[in-house]
């Protein structure tokens, strides 16, 4: 061979240049990758917070209101009477309505608990646990321009990645289902749950992601009023028994007038839940409601028929369709997050989108649409997002912009992990409590509170001697006490998880 010929210049000629190997060329200039979307912490603090409260049950503040059941044991007795003595029941609950759902209007006049009391104008009041799921179901959407960028960078196609939404959006909708049969005979086909809720609008919300800002805006507009105009064309028929199905105007739950519209289980919703959800396998075994006997044999025969039952809180299937613009309105602040203004510009944006919801909300509520979020009326998808986008831009303001990372630790390592964290909550805490937590830590939990006893002076009021001051303290805080030590472990686990980087994903 004279391949070293080949690299050899003639000295007669005037030097030549020549192309450097593959190996020494320098490397062609890729196109850069577009810049990777930032990781806000204050997102997965606030969606570690969402599943804090979800988890530990509102951590048992309500369930303190509850007077024990008619088997209750004399020590859970005894433990109802001495609570009140410790804790002043009216301010407790003051508190207690902030961790529970109000029978059904949604909205309260200041320092009001009763939905027909003070100036319909100035209702800006909301019981802080009706927030929690457009909350939920906000992030999910505030996520939804972070994924679709993550996974372009990717170089997932747009058919991969229709797919995947419309998976997604399958498996959210069954588990739902599945939690929702956890206490039920067989599979139990309603989807009132919030994962059902939102992977029923989840791939049509996807289907909206990468279309202009103009086209997104026309979407959430129209879910809002065609769902108001579906509820004004229906009318309640005449037939309508409240006492049938679970409604009470003691309650507030019938409502007269224009309002009437939106009458629990008298909506086209309930409505169009009688035909849809009987198409489905019963969870339970139909009753025989008749025994007829066949002409041409003589033979008697039983008839099985399956009696509707509305839903006992009004929930609805067709909530997902306003609940979608929920979801879009988090779209709108993922994507604001997501440009290169300033820290201080998106504050400032989030707090106005906010404050408009909540106005238009409240004015909506008090002309044409009531504010009801257990059939997620458009006025609440307004009202209960201005509070939702409200505190966004509070995580947003202190944690990524006071820089306040380590502080959110507890939280973000829920966030990060927020579906494991809703399946345990949903599955395995009474199991926590009663299988790890009594078991393998009562003892020490007894000392510990039989010490508080003593020091805080309550061996009076608890009614108790010293040697029994922690069982005693047990039966007066167990509402608070088993949901939080059951939010421990959890905690703990997710904690593992998180260091350990495993993290369950749909």
């Amino acid at each position: 061979m004279n391949e070293p010929e080949t690299y050899k210049i003639p000295q007669a000629e005037p030097p030549q240049r020549t192309e450097p190997p593959a190996s020494e060329a320098p490397p062609k200039k890729k196109k850069p990758d577009p810049p990777k979307p930032e990781r806000f912490i204050s997102l997965d603090a606030y969606r570690g917070f969402i599943m804090l409260m979800l988890a530990a049950s509102g951590f048992g503040i309500f369930n303190m209101l509850r007077p024990p059941d008619e088997d209750a044991t004399d020590a859970q007795i005894a433990g109802w009477e001495s609570r009140w003595r410790i804790v002043d029941r009216g301010k407790w609950e003051w508190v207690g309505h902030h961790f529970d759902h109000p029978k059904w209007q949604s909205n309260f006049a200041f320092g009001k608990h009763d939905a027909s009391e003070g100036s319909p104008w100035l209702r800006f009041c909301v019981s802080f646990w009706d927030l929690i799921q457009p909350a939920f179901m906000f992030m999910v959407g505030v996520a939804m321009p972070f994924s679709f960028e993550n996974r372009k960078r990717a170089g997932q196609t747009e058919k991969y990645m229709l797919w995947h939404a419309f998976i997604r959006a399958v498996v959210l909708t069954l588990l739902g289902v599945f939690l929702q049969s956890l206490s039920s005979p067989r599979t139990n086909w309603i989807f009132p749950n919030v994962l059902s809720q939102i992977g029923l609008g989840y791939f049509f919300v996807y289907l909206l992601l990468n279309r202009t800002k103009a086209v997104q805006i026309g979407a959430f507009v129209g879910i809002l009023l065609l769902t108001w105009g579906a509820f004004v064309v229906y009318q309640t028929p005449d037939s309508y028994d409240p006492a049938a199905v679970s409604a009470s105007a003691e309650k507030g739950e019938v409502l007269e007038g224009f309002f009437g519209h939106w009458t629990k289980n008298g909506n086209v919703a309930s409505a169009f839940d009688s035909w849809f959800l009987p198409l489905f396998p019963p969870a339970k075994d139909p009753p025989v409601i008749a025994e007829s006997e066949e002409a041409s044999t003589g033979e008697a025969s039983k008839t099985a028929v399956v009696k509707y039952e509305a839903n006992y809180g009004g929930y609805t299937t067709l909530n997902f369709v306003p609940s979608m613009a929920t979801i879009l309105l988090g779209v709108f602040c993922g994507q604001l997050l997501m440009t290169d203004k300033s820290s201080g510009r998106k504050l400032l944006e989030l707090l106005a989108i906010a404050a408009g919801c909540l106005v238009i909300g409240v004015a909506a509520g008090a002309t044409c649409c009531p504010i009801i979020k257990r059939i997620w009326t458009p006025s609440w998808a307004l009202f209960s997002g201005g509070y939702v986008v409200a505190m966004l831009a509070l995580f947003y303001m202190v944690f990524d912009m006071w820089g306040l990372k380590k502080v959110a630790l507890p939280l973000t390592v829920i966030g990060t992990n927020s579906l494991a964290f809703y399946l345990m909550g949903q599955m395995l805490r009474p199991w926590l409590v009663n299988k790890v937590f009594q078991i393998h830590l009562g003892e020490s939990l007894n000392a510990l509170l039989g010490f508080i006893a003593q020091k805080a002076d309550l061996l009076n009021r608890l009614d108790a001697p010293p040697d029994t001051a922690g069982q005693a303290m047990y039966h007066t805080f167990q509402p608070i006490i088993d949901p939080t030590a059951a939010v421990l472990l959890m905690w703990l686990i997710g904690y593992y998880m998180y260091k350990n980087k495993m993290y369950v994903r749909i």
